[in-house]
């Protein structure tokens, strides 16, 4: 147990000792490490088995079998190290998102100080057990759940469990839950609980569920199970045709499997992972970190975004925004905390002489106050607060108004006396010494604290627009507050005596703001058939502005928000009608997610805190922020976002939907070449092609088409209407939307095309058995290129590139005398080659027509 000593307790720490070392370390023995839900390596040979489990591989495996039945090895080996590839892929993008979330986590691992023995000491989080006491400071993580024994103008940050952006107060008798942070002041608290028995605990334990199978496998399955029985039955058909024929039974039965093998696409499974492992590498590149490799696809089905508020859609900085003062509006522009940004009246510049009713406002709030600002460095990049957020962006207000920086006005103005903050008198008030030796008394709190006749001296009239400009503020979202302040020759009394016969000077709106992109990001959503949804533990008029500030609703959607405490009274209520949530708790969220996967949609769920992490990981796809996101919410999601930006999402759902199409494109391609196979099989017969290929020709084709082609078709960039269209349904089949339409009628262009070249040859006394074998492959290649979205581009070479290299190898199989031998081949000559060139063509020019005939593009 590693644990280190700090310095001794300041002036006014409570009394005790803390427990001693001894007993510290027996209830770490009873109550076990102070972790929630611990990950826990998941072995090696499970990992290998769930990839073994997928339905198309099963498949696989039993096609390898009948190969090697029938002697032919090389077909079992090509078979056997595409699912070898599949596996090793599929388990090594888990392995490396594992070990990138966890990097992730290890910079986000807390400490705690702790009273052990008498002396403060400073240890791992872990260690702490109920019983200790802790010692809490600015910018702490909370240990665990604790009462609270001291607290000194004590703010806690508890948006990571309740979602509420804006920090609680906390005072001597009240407590603080574990994961909570402290943005000001300092206190004491005794454990009372930690681990699974915490508030974080409570909410972990919802996590603890089985996942679905993604929109994908699902689909996979069924197509698995569709091709097992289709194929087996033709095949038994050929085999029974053959022998009413009067052929060999070896012949026909090795034949039989040989068409078998050919009519599976054994390249899909390598298709599918090299797809999937190419989008997790590109969406790695654009700031998502893929944990779940199947996870790609099945962001291309999402039809429900469901979004939480603080830092996803707004900057998760409280940034000043509007002033009011009695002689006017103003709007004040910039980002976050940087101290540099300009005051606007109507979008002009305010001049020098308009600038000073807003300068005396700030000037006053930057002296009562508590905050500070720190300039980047340090490994930040930006200006981050210290303290309160909503005093930091006060000071940043002053800042971009050309007030004096906070060290010049404590010089000029040094603080002798305070009235601090409480939940009770809802203001906060502080006394200066002035340069001319008066006494300058200021004042900042919540409207209804100061907008008063008790505390201000000003016309009633004044006041009343001052309440009613505060309730404009508050509907729109705004946190308000209402600044004063007055001058005194002399003042001896204590500070909060002070609050009378004060001058107004204005209202501050504060609030945490849309994210520049964030409206856009909501518009791309909607363009691209996904719902946004708000869910948030933050206050209604607060999530309703956002809402409409980010487009997420339309204006005049007043109605349109449901709070925790409605929902839990509502329990009939149709989750799915409403678009804004706000008062939520976890379970609420939980409940908000299941509602619309019961509706048949495709849920993904964006959060960053603990009690965002069940519902990501009950949704379909579970989103977590990186780089404020909690060890809980990273653990439950299936996608990490390093940039923490909602934008990212909607990148990575276009390379979902360019993985799907791939997919689909390849299907199209595979299948329409396997059924051609079979149905060339099948007629040839009744044209006098008594046996139109013999079995290892058939295994030759499907080796150069099934193989570095089909490959390379899961690498097509995507097309560009992939984001103008909705999603397609969960339920809906993978070979749906027109994809078994133009399948089979391409198959029946590719066997009436390498047919036709089979009868045209024999009727020349060409070797019309290799005829019909070139021109079959050649067909197929023919298909691949014709179903390209864009014919000509740069992107993806390795597909012409795999069509030419498979073009050749067909060739060599009618001139290279080893292969000649093994196949049963002859050179063709110029017009056998002209016939299957024809073939290939011809088959291009169908794929091209279809592509155009069918609204959605497969």
């Amino acid at each position: 147990m590693t644990i280190r000593t700090t310095a001794a307790r300041p002036a006014g720490s409570p009394v005790g000792q803390g427990l001693s070392q001894a007993e510290a370390e027996l209830r770490l023995s009873r109550y076990g490490t102070n972790e929630v839900a611990p990950p826990r390596p998941t072995p090696l040979y499970r990992r290998v088995l769930a990839q073994l489990r997928d339905p198309l591989i099963m498949v696989l495996l039993g096609a390898m079998l009948l190969t090697v039945a029938i002697g032919d090895h090389p077909d079992a080996i090509v078979i056997g190290l595409v699912v070898l590839f599949n596996t090793t892929v599929g388990v090594a993008q888990e392995v490396r998102a594992d070990r990138a979330v966890a990097a992730l986590s290890a910079l986000s691992a807390p400490h705690a100080r702790v009273l052990r023995d008498g002396t403060p000491h400073e240890l791992s989080a872990r260690l702490v057990v109920p019983g200790d006491t802790l010692l809490l400071g600015e910018g702490d993580i909370v240990a665990a759940d604790a009462d609270l024994t001291e607290a000194s103008a004590l703010l806690v940050d508890e948006s990571m469990l309740t979602g509420e952006s804006e920090p609680v107060e906390k005072t001597a008798d009240g407590t603080v839950s574990a994961g909570t942070v402290v943005v000001r002041g300092r206190g004491a608290a005794t454990a009372t609980a930690t681990g699974s028995a915490s508030a974080l605990g409570r909410i972990a334990a919802l996590l603890d569920t089985g996942r679905d199978l993604t929109p994908l496998q699902r689909r996979l399955a069924s197509l698995g199970r569709i091709l097992a029985v289709v194929t087996i039955a033709l095949c038994v058909l050929f085999f029974a045709l053959g022998l009413v024929r009067g052929l060999p039974l070896s012949t026909m039965a090795v034949t039989a499997i040989s068409l078998a093998v050919a009519a599976v696409p054994e390249s899909l499974p390598a298709v599918v992972t090299l797809a999937l492992a190419l989008g997790a590498r590109r969406m790695a590149a654009r700031n998502a970190l893929v944990r779940r490799l199947p996870a790609v696809e099945t962001l291309g089905s999402v039809s429900v975004l469901a979004t939480d508020k603080t830092g996803t859609l707004t900057e998760g900085r409280m940034v000043v925004q509007h002033l009011w003062t009695p002689s006017g509006t103003v709007d004040v522009a910039g980002s976050g905390y940087e101290p540099q940004g300009t005051l606007t009246r109507e979008g002009q510049p305010l001049a020098a002489d308009r600038l000073r009713p807003s300068q005396e406002l700030l000037t006053t709030a930057a002296l009562c106050n508590d905050a500070g600002l720190r300039p980047p460095g340090g490994g930040s990049d930006t200006w981050t607060a210290v303290g309160d957020p909503m005093e930091a962006a006060l000071l940043a207000a002053a800042a971009r108004a050309g007030c004096p920086d906070q060290d010049a006005l404590h010089r000029a103005c040094p603080r002798f006396a305070e009235a601090p903050f409480d939940s009770l008198r809802k203001r906060m008030t502080t006394l200066h010494h002035l340069p001319d030796g008066n006494v300058l008394i200021c004042l900042k709190g919540a409207p209804e604290a100061v907008l008063s006749a008790t505390v201000l001296d000003a016309p009633q009239e004044l006041l009343e627009e001052a309440r009613r400009q505060a309730a404009l503020l508050a509907a729109r979202g705004f946190r308000v507050l209402a600044v004063a302040g007055a001058e005194r020759l002399v003042w001896d009394r204590p500070a909060h005596e002070a609050e009378h016969g004060l001058g107004l000077l204005g209202l501050v709106a504060i609030s945490d703001p849309p994210k520049a992109s964030a409206a856009t990001t909501l518009a791309a959503c909607r363009a691209a058939g996904i719902t946004p949804v708000l869910i948030t533990g933050d206050h209604p008029a607060t999530a309703h502005a956002i809402a409409l500030r980010t487009g997420l609703v339309e204006d005049g959607a007043a109605g349109e928000v449901l709070t925790g405490p409605e929902l839990a009274a509502a329990s009939d209520s149709d989750l799915t009608a409403v678009r804004v949530f706000a008062r939520t708790d976890p379970q609420q969220k939980l409940d908000i997610v299941r509602a619309w996967r019961a509706r048949g949609a495709v849920t993904a769920m964006t959060g960053d805190g603990v009690n965002d992490g069940p519902a990501l990981h009950q949704a379909d796809i579970g989103v977590a922020m990186g780089a404020r996101g909690t060890e809980v919410a990273r653990q439950a999601a299936d996608l990490v976002l390093t940039d923490d930006e909602l934008s990212t999402v909607v990148k990575a759902v276009e390379e979902g939907r360019r993985v799907y199409d791939n997919i689909r494109r390849f299907l199209v391609y595979a299948m329409a070449g396997g059924a051609a196979e079979i149905l060339v099989m099948l007629a040839g017969p009744m044209l006098g092609l008594a046996l139109p290929l013999r079995a290892g020709q058939i295994l030759w084709i499907n080796l150069l088409t099934h193989g570095l082609t089909g490959v390379a078709m899961g690498a097509e960039p995507v097309t560009p209407q992939a984001m103008r269209h909705p999603p397609r349904p969960p339920g809906q089949h993978i070979l749906a939307a027109g994809v078994w339409q133009r399948l089979l009628v391409l198959a029946a262009v590719v066997t009436t095309l390498s047919l036709a070249a089979g009868v045209a040859a024999r009727s020349t006394d060409l070797p019309w058995q290799s005829v019909l074998f070139l021109a079959l492959l050649t067909a197929q290649l023919g298909v691949a290129l014709g179903l390209r979205a864009r014919l000509v581009t740069r992107e993806n070479l390795f597909l012409p590139v795999s069509v030419a290299v498979s073009a050749l190898l067909a060739v060599a199989a009618l001139y290279v005398p080893a292969l000649r031998s093994l196949l049963d081949t002859e050179p063709v000559g110029w017009s056998g080659t002209g016939l299957a060139i024809a073939a290939g063509l011809g088959a291009f020019i169908a794929a091209r027509i279809l592509r155009g005939a069918f609204h959605r593009k497969a």
